[in-house]
């Protein structure tokens, strides 16, 4: 069966140059590293989203994808393997920020920030990356509630901070795109009240829920209502 090679001429111009940018940027950082002992501080913050903007030849997406990948790898230096924990987070932070910039309907960054850089022992780099997922969740609630949803889930249980959770909760159920996400993700907020011990404010959440039109679903108005009945039993 023959096969089929593209060749580098059909691709677009800005695809090899990108490549060529970001194989001179992992020589320039290899070079700095190999009479230094590596360590989490070599991680250079980045360039500003406007210049990587232009750095990227009319190709960002493609551009942000790569970076990405290089930023992703860089715990592994020649001869070192740096736990994320030990990474400069500041650094970290700058990166998944512009390359989100770069390509803003990429969720590479924010599931990076959520599901990798989050996961480590390191309760204040946690509460950074979460923060940071929180705060670019505002900018397109439909595509990024799930990563938000993520960082519910980590504050509660690997953080242990129910107060930082309901924060998070709060958003999801207050963002005025609330259409575009699942009941369950709006109702994070609910369960984590309960948890508190706050049945009175879980109550006057679901009463609001059910009073505004929002919730359509059948089945999950049912189940409202049972809770609803449920916390009014707690509450006495």
């Amino acid at each position: 069966m023959a096969t089929h090679h593209r060749k580098l001429s059909t691709l677009p111009i800005g695809i090899p140059i990108i490549f060529t940018v970001i194989l001179c940027l992992q020589i320039f950082i290899h070079l700095q590293l190999r009479e230094h002992q590596a360590s989490a501080e070599k991680l250079p913050f980045p360039p500003s989203a406007a210049v990587l903007q232009i750095t990227a030849l009319g190709e960002p997406t493609t551009f942000a994808r790569v970076l990405m990948l290089w930023l992703q790898a860089f715990d592994n230096q020649p001869g070192i393997s740096i736990p994320y924990q030990n990474l400069d987070y500041k650094s970290i932070e700058s990166w998944l920020s512009n390359i989100l910039d770069l390509d803003p309907r990429g969720q590479y960054p924010l599931l990076a920030a959520s599901r990798l850089y989050a996961e480590v022992s390191n309760k204040e780099k946690q509460r950074q990356m979460l923060d940071f997922v929180a705060a670019r969740y505002l900018e397109d609630p439909a595509r990024r509630w799930p990563w938000l949803a993520h960082a519910v889930v980590i504050a509660k249980h690997r953080i242990k901070d129910r107060e930082l959770a309901l924060k998070y909760a709060r958003l999801l159920s207050v963002t005025e795109e609330v259409e575009s996400i699942p009941g369950w993700a709006r109702q994070m907020e609910i369960f984590i009240l309960e948890d508190m011990g706050e049945f009175e404010a879980a109550q006057l959440l679901i009463g609001g829920l059910l009073s505004s039109g929002v919730v359509t679903d059948s089945h999950e108005i049912h189940f409202l209502k049972e809770r609803l009945e449920q916390l009014g039993n707690k509450s006495f």
